[in-house]
């Protein structure tokens, strides 16, 4: 299982966390603001946090920490969040 956590603000100015795991082929995100107790499972990744999470793991490609084939699946998970929109 691969784990990607990172923090961001909202327009509100609290922060939130943002943990997306990889176990098999399946993505699964997960989101709290800083200031709550449990997580907020999404059954699908919105758009933002996919373009986010592909950067993070580009990043992380690029050090060589995971696959290649990671940054492929977010690009084809990228493509079908637009075509849902």
């Amino acid at each position: 299982m691969k784990k990607h956590e990172w923090r961001e603000k909202t327009d509100e100015g609290q922060i939130r966390l943002v943990r997306v795991t990889r176990l098999g082929n399946l993505w699964k995100l997960q989101s709290k603001l800083k200031s709550d107790d449990e997580w907020t499972y999404y059954p699908a990744i919105p758009l933002a946090d996919l373009e986010t999470l592909r950067e993070i793991v580009d990043n992380k490609q690029r050090r060589r920490r995971v696959p290649y084939e990671h940054l492929l699946e977010l690009d084809a998970l990228i493509e079908a969040a637009k075509r849902r929109q």
